[in-house]
């Protein structure tokens, strides 16, 4: 038996489900139990294209989780492409520590929605990602050799020790700063 192919979004459609992912982003940060209604009209939706894209508050908050960890991983192979790998490493790193400040925001809006059966998606894009800039910088010679994504995200897990209430980016910065100074070190290239 052959498997039912979704149709792709209309544009308007597409435009609509991002504008309330973005929306829900800001306001299940500040608020976690926001009025998924309020979450609608601050998009600029009515709720049965809210309803029809998020059916209950545990759908949104999954889907969050979900497009800003896949939006970090696609940034890598995009970065690559315009800059060296190991500035286009340390750029990653930026984008990694938004997502970082973001899931530790939505933290609360996480426990309320998700369940103790169901199960958050699991991290393998954002590895996938730091795995392809490794090696791009490995192979330039611009990091030392054979750091692993493992590696990478035991050294920079302090970032998920940065309150995301306060001036988070400066104390992000000098983390991530000293982190790609010791990715550098040895780095045969340099």
């Amino acid at each position: 038996m052959r498997e039912k192919q979704e149709a792709p979004q209309r544009s308007d459609a597409q435009r609509n489900r991002e504008r309330i992912l973005e929306v829900a982003v800001g306001e299940l940060t500040h608020r976690p139990n926001a009025p998924l209604s309020a979450i609608a009209k601050k998009a600029g939706v009515g709720q049965g294209t809210f309803y029809r894209n998020f059916p209950n508050r545990e759908a949104l908050v999954l889907e969050i989780y979900r497009h800003e960890m896949q939006h970090v991983a696609d940034s890598a192979a995009e970065l690559l492409e315009r800059r060296e790998p190991d500035e286009a490493l340390r750029e990653w790193m930026d984008h990694l520590a938004r997502f970082a400040m973001t899931k530790a925001g939505l933290a609360e809006a996480f426990r309320q929605a998700i369940g103790a059966g169901t199960q958050k998606p699991g991290h393998t894009p954002v590895v996938a990602a730091a795995e392809l800039l490794l090696h791009a910088a490995e192979e330039a010679g611009t990091i030392r050799p054979g750091v692993t994504a493992d590696d990478f995200v035991l050294a920079i897990s302090g970032l998920w020790q940065i309150d995301p209430h306060t001036d988070w980016q400066p104390r992000a910065a000098r983390l991530l700063d000293l982190v790609m100074d010791g990715l550098r070190a040895r780095a045969p290239g340099r």
